[in-house]
């Protein structure tokens, strides 16, 4: 039984835990060998603590036995970016200079641990966590040689990276470290690598899943947490638990979230969809891999007329950020606004430059409420790259950080900026690297997304698994 667990999905192990038919010790203890295994390689996890795990995994255990109520992840693994607190674990978020054990654990992770699932540990950071300034000079830090000796890798060729930012968490849940972990998502930076790895990953309407840092009172515009998975079930799943409103975030949104799985496997008739190649701005950032890229998901995408869907090109056209005026991708700050009484902001707001930003979102809004109008959803490649290698990824970044961000981030940072929700489903290969389909929406349609996302998986399913899994 035990080797069968690894490709399971946090769904059908939460049953499997649920009937009793094997323990969340059990689980958790596969799990941890496959981490201690594999993890060497892929240097997914920053912090663990196989101990309280454990601990926690026979409390599970327990709670079952004397028939208690479970929630939706009963004793399920799982883990989270290390610049979520959890409680007890070293935290740490290297850009910004902030590190040290976590009093408290962030929103997300309470509703994990409200849903039964255990907390395993926290993944690392592509492209922040090794840089030796990062604790002084973060800035100088994006610029700067990685330490490669800790990055995490991509489980389909080490010698390639996972993406930036939630790169552990995706490489854990490719490689079947875990079922299910939880990033965050700035400019793409939970779909990028989902996209990068060959997994499911979530950017959520802005303010559906609350958030809050104590150490750094702030607003979060364009930053969202949501979950790595490999199926559209788990993601609907776990942004379930994940969702609703919370009165520490000043900015969340305060009504009742849908119910995603309700009508997960209704089907997509009828559904009107509409796919873009690049916005009308990002073939500028095109490399020599990005027409096959494009090519094989728009190919994918049209193949959704055979369950029922319109499927259209559309000529909408949208403005890129960062060089077209708006706001720089990766720079969630740009919309951050500290709460602090009396206090003014550590960089002043030029209202120049505040009112361009502001003009260049109304415009870009508008463009997606005119397509809204007519399509239900929006499609388009999560990226037209497949994973760099390594020397490329540190080249690009210590050599034209601020360049190679919009390169990067050109089909999805468009979502953060505007508070859209997107969703990466894995699409295929091109050599043999995995690539990823986007799934837009107007906000508060995660149901609808999930409902696609999930009709696309079950008519194109992906049962590869990575060389080194």
């Amino acid at each position: 039984m035990s080797e069968e667990l690894t490709w399971l999905s946090a769904g059908e192990l939460r049953a499997l835990i649920g009937r009793g038919d094997v323990s969340s010790v059990e689980v958790v203890d596969h799990f941890l060998n496959r981490i201690e295994k594999l993890n060497p390689q892929l240097r997914a996890f920053a912090h663990l603590d196989p101990d309280t795990v454990r601990r926690q995994a026979e409390v599970a255990d327990a709670a079952r036995q004397r028939g208690e109520t479970l929630g939706p992840l009963h004793g399920v693994p799982v883990s989270v970016k290390e610049n979520l607190a959890v409680a007890g674990l070293p935290y740490s978020f290297p850009r910004k200079g902030e590190s040290g054990i976590s009093q408290y654990d962030a929103i997300a992770v309470e509703r994990l641990r409200a849903a039964g699932a255990i907390v395993v540990g926290t993944n690392t950071m592509q492209g922040t966590g090794g840089a030796p300034t990062a604790q002084t000079n973060p800035e100088a830090a994006l610029m700067s040689s990685y330490n490669w000796d800790r990055e995490a890798r991509n489980p389909w060729d080490t010698g390639r990276v996972p993406g930036w930012s939630s790169s552990g968490g995706a490489a854990s849940v490719a490689a079947g470290l875990l079922p299910v972990a939880i990033g965050s998502d700035g400019g793409g930076s939970t779909r990028l690598p989902a996209a990068y790895s060959g997994i499911f990953g979530v950017h959520p309407t802005r303010g559906l899943i609350p958030h809050v840092n104590y150490a750094r009172p702030s607003l979060r515009f364009s930053a969202t947490n949501g979950p790595l998975t490999r199926s559209a079930r788990d993601a609907a799943l776990v942004t379930q638990v994940l969702a609703g409103p919370d009165g520490r975030d000043y900015i969340c949104i305060t009504d009742e979230p849908g119910d995603y799985l309700a009508a997960l496997t209704d089907g997509i008739a009828g559904m009107r969809l509409a796919w873009t190649d690049d916005f009308g701005y990002a073939s500028r950032e095109a490399s020599a891999e990005s027409a096959r890229v494009i090519e094989l998901v728009r190919q994918s995408a049209f193949r959704l007329r055979d369950l029922g869907a319109t499927v259209e090109s559309t000529d909408q056209t949208w403005e890129p950020a960062n060089r077209g005026g708006g706001p720089a991708p990766g720079e969630p700050e740009v919309y951050s606004i500290d709460v602090g009484s009396g206090k003014a902001p550590a960089t002043p707001v030029d209202p120049a430059e505040y009112k361009q930003a502001a003009e260049w979102r109304a415009r870009n809004l508008d463009g997606f409420r005119t397509l809204f109008r007519e399509y239900d959803l929006l499609l388009s490649v999560t990226s037209q790259h497949i994973a760099p290698t390594v020397s490329t990824w540190d080249e690009n970044w210590t050599g034209r950080p601020a360049e190679y961000a919009v390169t990067y981030t050109s089909h999805t940072v468009l979502c953060n900026l505007l508070g859209l929700p997107a969703v990466s489903v894995p699409c295929g290969f091109i050599d043999d690297m995995p690539v990823g389909l986007q799934i837009i929406g107007p906000p508060r349609a995660e149901a609808q997304i999930f409902r696609l996302a999930s009709a696309f998986q079950q008519a194109f399913p992906r049962r590869e698994h990575p060389p080194m899994s």
